[in-house]
């Protein structure tokens, strides 16, 4: 049933005729505004996370004006609201050590203040599942503005991916193959417009999980953050909230188990990056839906992988995905796997907004008749190095890995780990595995993305390009290559990767979905005995509050006061 103006949200701190009213009434005329500006219409506050030292992100003060051109198209009163802006590329030592504060700011901000509904402006890794998780608790009727991806990369005439080239031709330049007038030209070529990473990494692949999830406008995460579709669309999320606010539409009416299942089953289909496992279970645990690594993993076996975008598929970017149909084209190829009844955020269901999608190129948009994998792109694991599970992206790594025995390379932190591996000399082969850790959510702290371990100096002389990498870290979406991830427990709180010794020989089996170290229960008795917990990293602040309270990687890395059950959501904020 449609509000009307005095059940408005914001009606309780702008409609009463009391001294606490009149002062926020009077707050709003020193800003500039007259009563007819703001009352009896729905308040809408855009969540900005905008910064200057977030090049995704540059567009946002643009997109901005034309979300507040379709609120007051509309008939609202937009407010702006600054987020913080937890980048990939310069925050320190990772943007995941940032993630739950962003989640808590969204909260705490659309709670405290007078909204009706909000637009969330997102887009660079983190800050997708930082505002959708605290928009979630909030439950204010809310819509998700995606950044878009980036013009693709261009140099000497060749397209560059995201992350996926830099790390290519990094190799390259560690082996001599690579000058230092073509590394400059790779560097200016590879960013060449506002937007998130144009290959399919967890920029990409998080706003396509929401997008799926139905809380973006239909397809809005396809779209190029300079093309003017994407100005359109900001206005459009404008003019849409509007409508929300007056009909209540709340996450808690989108965000269900289907809606959940919807966004899992895209990601595999789209070539997932790892780090959607962490948001994903995150803001399902915050919906008060359970999902599971070994849910994600069924699904991953059942789901092709047919979105052809790097790093997973062959030459093609973002653009070329936006041009080819975008993510509802892509739907419309598996629409029998997903919920069509799901509501979304234009008040239609999601099998309403997939009609019309058409695939205009077959080669970037697979059939299921020729997937570019013939399961999903992410793989769990389970076994005595990783009991409570790790991740693998078998997609983007060389089969011959699928199955592999070899003695381990252990390093204890990424400084020890890359003065060896620059060493020509050091004592290592194709068959060895390379595990690094005491990098998980305490040990990195924050989890960082060193999971995409270099390959040793001596290998890439002799022509290697991959090897079993194995760590309780993340790594990036754009990267590739034969990396387990995310091991659980960690090392740094204990976890069976702490007792790995250089020379334990480590098995790998895919098919089995195993990964175990082949050492004696007795032997692994005796380290474990002897092993000593590492010094605390913090003794203050936000590292010391998110050290005692985070949880580990398979349960999403979200603080346990935070989820769904420790307690009821706080209630509306008391005015006196």
């Amino acid at each position: 049933m449609r509000k009307s103006a005095d059940q408005l949200r914001s009606a309780r701190w702008f409609a009463p005729d009391d001294l606490r009213s009149f002062g926020h009434r009077s707050r709003l005329m020193q800003l500039g505004y007259s009563e007819a500006d703001f009352m009896g219409k729905p308040v809408i506050g855009i969540l900005n996370t905008w910064s200057e030292l977030n090049a995704c992100h540059s567009h946002f003060p643009e997109r901005v004006e034309a979300v507040k051109r379709g609120v007051l198209a509309a008939g609202g009163f937009p407010v702006e609201l600054p987020t913080l802006s937890v980048d990939e590329s310069f925050t320190k030592p990772t943007s995941m050590l940032y993630r739950n504060l962003l989640a808590m700011e969204a909260e705490e901000n659309i709670r405290s203040h007078p909204l009706d509904g909000v637009v969330l402006m997102g887009g660079c890794d983190k800050t997708t599942p930082g505002l959708v998780m605290g928009g979630i608790t909030a439950n204010v009727p809310m819509i998700y503005l995606p950044a878009g991806p980036m013009l693709r990369g261009n140099y000497a005439g060749k397209p560059l991916g995201s992350g996926s080239d830099a790390w290519k031709y990094w190799d390259e330049r560690r082996a001599g193959n690579v000058t230092d007038e073509q590394w400059q030209g790779l560097q200016g070529g590879i960013a060449r417009s506002a937007g998130v990473c144009m290959t399919m990494g967890t920029a990409s692949t998080m706003t396509a999980i929401v997008d799926a999830m139905g809380l973006t406008l239909p397809g809005a995460s396809s779209i190029p953050a300079v093309d003017s579709a994407h100005q359109r669309m900001a206005a459009d999320c404008g003019r849409r909230i509007v409508d929300m606010a007056w009909d209540d539409l709340t996450p808690a009416h989108i965000v269900t188990e289907a809606s959940v299942r919807n966004g899992a089953i895209v990601a595999m289909a789209t070539g997932c990056s790892t780090n959607a496992v962490v948001h994903l279970i995150a803001m399902a645990r915050r919906a008060g839906v359970e999902l599971s690594l070994d849910d994600l993993d069924a699904l991953g076996r059942t789901t092709p992988l047919i979105a052809n975008v790097r790093p997973n598929g062959q030459g093609y970017l973002m653009e070329d995905f936006y041009f080819a149909g975008g993510l509802r084209a892509l739907m419309t190829q598996i629409v029998d796997r997903l919920h069509l009844g799901a509501i979304t955020v234009n008040g239609k269901t999601l099998g309403e907004n997939l009609e019309g999608a058409v695939v205009y190129n077959a080669d970037v948009i697979r059939p299921l008749s020729n997937p570019v994998y013939h399961e999903g792109s992410l793989a769990v694991l389970r076994g005595n190095l990783c009991p409570d599970g790790a991740v693998i992206k078998p997609a983007a790594c060389d089969p011959k890995y699928y199955r592999h025995q070899g003695p381990a390379l252990v390093y204890d932190s990424y400084a020890e780990m890359k003065a060896a591996i620059d060493d020509e000399n050091l004592d290592v082969t194709p068959d060895h595995v390379l595990v690094l850790r005491n990098a998980g959510p305490l040990g990195g702290p924050g989890m960082p993305e060193w999971g995409m371990l270099p390959i040793p100096k001596a290998l890439i002389k002799q022509g290697h390009r991959d090897m079993l990498r194995i760590s309780d870290a993340r790594m990036s979406g754009t990267s590739y290559g034969a990396c387990v991830l995310h091991v659980a427990p960690e090392s740094y709180v204990g976890g069976p990767l702490a007792l790995l010794r250089t020379g334990d020989i480590v098995r790998l089996d895919l098919d089995n979905r195993r990964l175990d170290m082949l050492v004696a229960e007795d032997e692994l008795e005796r380290r474990r005995a002897a092993w000593t917990p590492p010094a605390p990293r913090f003794e203050r602040g936000w590292g010391w509050m998110y050290s005692k309270h985070v949880t580990q990687a398979d349960k999403g890395c979200d603080f346990d006061f935070l989820e769904r059950g420790f307690g009821a959501a706080a209630g509306e904020p008391d005015i006196y």
